[in-house]
């Protein structure tokens, strides 16, 4: 599932769309749509933040497309989202009790609401 990412500009919450990546042998930044998965060496950025790049000065800037825009969830999205909700909702199970302490407490008398556990040695 793809993770909703968030764009790397400091104190910009906004949902990144575009992934800059700089080419220092070519003295290149390039701006291209969102990757797929984080990479270290590569900076996410938000739409507003992807329109208003700029390059240091003799560096060149490239953008692989003219206007980024937001990913819309995809079907992988939602099922994945659709699975946690069903999970979040199943009732929690109780660990089953290894088969010792269950026949222990089987055989154990019972004083109100106090049992008698039986130890082995």
């Amino acid at each position: 599932m793809r993770s909703v990412r968030q764009c790397t500009r400091t104190a910009c919450g906004r949902p990144a769309v575009a992934t800059l990546t700089y080419v220092y042998a070519d003295s290149t930044a390039v701006l291209g749509p969102l990757a797929q998965q984080a990479e270290p060496h590569s900076y996410d950025l938000c739409m507003e933040h992807g329109e208003r790049l700029t390059a240091p000065r003799g560096w060149e800037v490239v953008r692989l497309t003219p206007e980024f825009t937001p990913a819309a969830p995809s079907r992988d999205d939602l099922l994945a989202l659709a699975d946690a909700v069903r999970e979040a909702g199943r009732p929690a199970q109780p660990d089953p009790l290894p088969e010792a302490v269950g026949s222990a407490l089987a055989e154990a008398p019972r004083r109100g609401h106090l049992r008698v556990l039986r130890g082995e040695g």
